[in-house]
């Protein structure tokens, strides 16, 4: 491999500009911050000239659809109107790259590209929420998770906007450590960096058909996070059964009750444990767990790490897992 790593981003027209900015800027700082070239970057669009973000903004880009480097990196930048947007020299580009190699990545509603092209077909992805219902029924055969970003080996995959950066920083702390990707992480005023388990979270009330049941199960969830509800509590509130609300999670947050509910709490004890001096006895009863051994091994489960070393900056480090 190259002692410098190239990135091609492929703006797709209507692309999130937003997200673009927070995958290209720490590779930028990442420059910086050790006095060397550690990256570099292409732009790329169909039309080989320019394209057109969702704010309107027109970014110049260096390349059309030529072929890729051995080690490039190929990342697909999307957003509104992405099914329209993708055309069918851009699907027959990414084949093509795909059988020769290439390393490929997609950014906020890039997924839906990469999954046009037959890309990610048994693998897991990592997609803004705001397409998650139409992408399960576009494409069943891919596995959509609510990560912030999945860091598959061969396709790697962001949800958009802050998330692009997790990824970013994700692959700079592989390549050159946790502590360089730190300091890249505080030179970009960025101190929530998440990892690749790390679960989306959205207005429900901006989210166009989620079940109004449904909104009034996460809410109540949301407002009892030191004491927890029952499945069958949080349904009887809903006015509906157990079984239905159980339907609903899985449709809508893929997700049962029991797991949405765990990531919510689990989610609010990592933020106290970021953000205040608060013990970890007091975080793990503040959001429902009644002993320190059981706030602890599930907090492991979850991320990888015990409560304890998250005040310690390693959190770049760790990989979480289910």
């Amino acid at each position: 491999m190259n002692s410098v790593e190239r990135f091609v981003f492929l703006l797709i027209e209507d692309f999130s500009h937003l997200a673009f900015a927070c995958a290209i800027e720490p590779l930028r700082i990442a420059n910086h911050v050790s006095g060397k070239t550690l990256y570099s970057w292409l732009l790329a669009s169909e039309n080989g000239r320019q394209a057109t973000c969702s704010n309107r903004s027109v970014i110049l880009v260096d390349r059309g659809l030529e072929p890729l480097e051995p080690d490039d990196h190929l990342f697909v930048v999307s957003g509104l109107n992405v099914r329209g947007s993708t055309t069918r020299p851009v699907i027959d580009y990414l084949r093509r790259e795909s059988r020769h190699g290439a390393r490929i990545g997609a950014i906020c509603s890039g997924a839906y590209v990469l999954a046009m092209a037959g890309l990610l077909d048994g693998k897991p992805c990592a997609l803004h929420w705001d397409y998650h219902d139409a992408f399960v029924e576009d494409f069943p055969d891919v596995t959509l998770r609510r990560s912030v970003f999945v860091a598959d080996k061969r396709v790697m995959t962001s949800s958009g906007g802050p998330a692009a950066s997790d990824m970013m920083l994700h692959l700079i702390a592989q390549e050159h450590g946790a502590d360089f990707a730190i300091e890249v992480a505080n030179q970009m005023v960025y101190n929530a960096v998440r990892s690749n388990e790390d679960v989306q979270r959205f207005s429900l009330n901006g989210r166009i058909g989620v079940n109004e049941k449904l909104k009034l199960a996460v809410r109540l969830m949301e407002q009892n996070l030191e004491m927890p509800l029952s499945t069958h509590e949080l349904a009887d509130a809903a006015g509906i059964s157990a079984r239905q609300l159980e339907r609903l999670f899985g449709k809508h947050l893929h997700a049962s009750p029991k797991q949405y509910y765990i990531e919510l709490r689990l989610n609010r004890a990592r933020n106290l444990l970021m953000q205040t001096d608060a013990s970890v006895t007091e975080v793990a009863l503040s959001c429902g767990f009644t002993s320190h051994a059981h706030f602890t091994r599930r907090y492991k489960q979850a991320y990888g790490v015990t409560p304890h070393t998250v005040r310690a900056p390693t959190l770049l480090s760790a990989s979480p897992h289910r």
